[in-house]
């Protein structure tokens, strides 16, 4: 009987040693490309969801693609609640800017984590359009508050907003294959 859970015990051990190397792998990958980022926030960032324990890659980019959307998600409803109390209109202007560019983020994020994880390659590469597309919403913010020379009230949200959705991209990317060299004829 003792060997048998003994067994299953060095299972269970050798198991979960595989699926932290692959958080940590992919985290290590991430932080070599993107050094300003780091591999402690990409591990804690993952961490933030259970489910990253036990993903295999492509898992882990479909987490990352869930974390960035509940990210966008939270200051779509922090641009909401600004735009409410604005006075100013121009500045309610800007604000809508934020709030169509975020809920666009929302939308292409989902949809990016739902083409990772159909597993396959015009998916994989439909899930880096959607994500780069989603990348773009932290500058757009920005743009639209710095081309009037106002202070962006959301410059926080959209510089961790930007970090998740490096991250989701960076992952997803990684599962892509690589395009293939032209054909050339004699």
């Amino acid at each position: 009987m003792r060997a048998p859970l003994t067994y299953v015990f060095f299972l269970l051990l050798i198991s979960s040693t595989c699926e932290s190397s692959t958080l940590e792998g992919t985290c290590k990958s991430f932080a070599a490309g993107h050094p300003s980022i780091g591999y402690s926030y990409c591990v804690r960032t993952f961490r933030a969801d259970n489910s990253s324990a036990t993903a295999d890659a492509r898992g882990l980019a479909a987490i990352a693609a869930r974390i960035a959307a509940a990210a966008a998600n939270s200051t779509a409803g922090r641009i909401a609640a600004l735009r409410a109390s604005e006075e100013d209109a121009r500045r309610r202007q800007r604000l809508g800017v934020c709030a169509e560019v975020y809920s666009d983020a929302v939308d292409q994020l989902g949809e990016a984590a739902e083409d990772i994880a159909r597993g396959e390659d015009r998916s994989t590469r439909d899930a880096l359009a959607q994500l780069s597309a989603a990348l773009d919403a932290p500058g757009t913010c920005e743009d639209a508050f710095g081309e009037a020379d106002d202070t962006s009230p959301l410059a926080a949200e959209d510089a961790e907003f930007r970090k998740l959705a490096t991250i989701a991209l960076a992952v997803a990317a990684s599962l892509a294959p690589p395009p293939s060299a032209p054909r050339i004829s004699d």
